[in-house]
């Protein structure tokens, strides 16, 4: 597994895929595409990046790679959807895009000008014609009032709503820092169904932040994708679906509220599990939200804030009564905020707000989240609680949402759909972590960033990936969520071994064989590092 062996065999994936690196001298696999005698940046044909196994004779290939072909000359990231338009960021940054939907503030002054106006009006007109003043004042009430309420309702035109079928399906869940593109890329490659990108915050949105909209990119394997949102009032929601809903070639299959982020930081700006205590913004988020989108909308939530006093199964049937069209399904993971990962979840609660929905209104199906660790765990929990007991008011779907089961576990999908234990080998998860690496080189880019980059999302999931303990080691199966295993527990090979180590050095020794060695003076802590396993 020697690092030499390893580039030689790989390369630079831009040039391996598109014949072209952007990169070139500063690409740290530059050695396949720079002339180190001239230093120029080398550019493949079209028939060489058709195959690179059929060559033209030597002297045709140097006279056409001196030549550059303008058409080859393709960002590394050319491949990838839902980029947003360089125009769209600036006018975000400088608060110039054109919403339609104001925010709260400006609305909330707006109708305080025009009070003052009515009552100025009122009192100069008040001697003169008293009725002529009355009818007038409220016509003037009812005229401005509708002007207000339209300004916070984009009047975009009307487009068909797509619809998801999330029954029988493996969902990857999304997963804050390590659910990123290349991860589930690897989750696509182990049959997972759906994917959604990581949770991003609206307000950073709207500032025009390119990490936090790089949070919404698409890579062209997944095919049913969704974008997940983090905001604490309504009119955060409404401007984020029309740029979504605005930019040209976004291709986003559904939108996820969250409902659920137990972070103090984003609690305390109303949003994640704060924004399931206050039920007006929440109807003026999905409302803000359905009214644009084309796309189903769909609502993470938690059980409720304290594990004493659930009310999901109260805030779910308020939402249907709303009688809001467009939400596609409501999404429960079955601890409290309070909880965040403590405990096991509560499946039987789950099944309880599956059941709550009113007969009177639509009902909109509910999908479970919590600890589903293999095959069994998904039979025992979801399967046998799907229209338990011929129960005609259960909306639970038969889908299978994976959280940090998909990080300990990548090849959880699998198992699921062919009800079996993979012994997977520790040559095999290797295999697995190359291919992290190579998507992350093709995402972030080969030059020094990217390489960086790409280590420290693989270090973050290093960190999860040793929790797994092999099927062939194990006395009783299967492996559960909150079982920690023996302390120096040795594998049945040395590579299996170091996987299993706690030991942040042993996965930096991990990184250095698949990206190089690291300067003397790094260190790596885990940014998701809890108390609960």
């Amino acid at each position: 597994h020697g690092i030499d062996g390893y580039l030689n065999e790989e390369g630079c994936p831009a040039w391996r895929l598109r014949g072209y690196c952007d990169f070139g001298v500063m690409c740290r696999l530059g050695s396949c595409h720079i002339n180190m005698s001239t230093g120029q940046n080398l550019r493949k044909t079209a028939d060489e990046c058709k195959s690179d196994a059929s060559k033209d004779d030597d002297n045709n290939t140097e006279t056409e790679a001196s030549q550059p072909k303008v058409q080859l000359a393709i960002g590394h990231q050319n491949d990838i959807k839902n980029v947003i338009s360089r125009d769209t960021m600036v006018k975000l940054r400088k608060s110039t895009y054109p919403f339609v939907c104001k925010r709260h503030f400006e609305v909330a002054k707006e109708k305080q000008k025009q009070k003052q106006k009515e009552d100025a009006r009122v009192k100069e007109m008040n001697e003169e014609a008293p009725k002529a003043v009355d009818a007038d004042r409220e016509h003037l009430t009812a005229t401005e009032a509708k002007s207000v309420g339209d300004a916070t309702t984009p009047a975009l035109p009307l487009k068909e709503r797509k619809l998801i079928d999330f029954r029988n399906k493996v969902y990857i869940a999304p997963l804050t820092t390590v659910g990123n593109l290349p991860f589930r890329r690897i989750m696509k490659q182990f049959g997972a169904d759906i994917t959604c990108g990581e949770m991003a915050l609206a307000d950073q949105l709207l500032q025009g932040k390119a990490s936090e909209w790089a949070l919404v990119k698409r890579h062209p394997s997944e095919d049913v994708f969704g974008v997940q949102i983090a905001a604490g009032h309504a009119d955060q929601y409404t401007r984020i679906a029309e740029v979504l809903t605005n930019e040209e070639g976004f291709e986003i299959d559904f939108v996820d509220m969250n409902l659920g982020c137990p972070i103090d930081l984003v609690c305390e700006k109303g949003a994640g599990a704060s924004l399931m205590l206050r039920e007006k913004k929440l109807r003026g988020s999905v409302e803000g939200l359905t009214k644009v989108l084309n796309c189903p909308v769909t609502i993470k939530m938690r059980t409720g804030w304290d594990e004493k006093k659930n009310f999901a199964h109260n805030l779910v049937p308020n939402i249907q009564k709303w009688g809001i069209e467009g939400i596609g399904a409501f999404m429960i993971h079955g601890r409290s905020r309070l909880q965040r990962y403590s405990r096991l979840a509560d499946w039987d609660y789950i099944a309880q707000v599956a059941s709550s929905q009113s007969s009177d209104y639509p009902k909109i199906p509910v999908i479970g989240n919590g600890d589903i660790f293999s095959y069994n765990d998904y039979e025992e929990t979801i399967l046998k609680r799907v229209g338990e007991g011929g129960d005609t008011d259960n909306m639970l779907l038969p889908t299978a949402m994976l959280g940090r089961g998909a990080l300990i576990k990548p090849w959880l999908p699998t198992e699921i759909k062919e009800r079996r234990h993979w012994d997977i080998s520790a040559t095999e998860r290797l295999d697995m972590l190359k291919d992290f690496v190579r998507y992350g080189l093709e995402h972030y880019g080969s030059d020094q960033q990217g390489v960086n980059n790409t280590r420290r999302f693989l270090l973050e999931w290093l960190s999860f990936l040793h929790r797994y303990v092999p099927v062939g080691m194990l006395e009783v199966l299967p492996q559960q969520m909150n079982h920690r295993p023996p302390q120096n527990m040795c594998g049945r090979n040395d590579l299996e071994t170091l996987m299993l180590s706690k030991n942040c050095a042993d996965w930096i020794k991990i990184s250095e064989m698949l990206l190089g060695p690291v300067p003397e003076d790094f260190q790596f802590v885990p940014k998701h590092k809890a108390n609960s396993y």
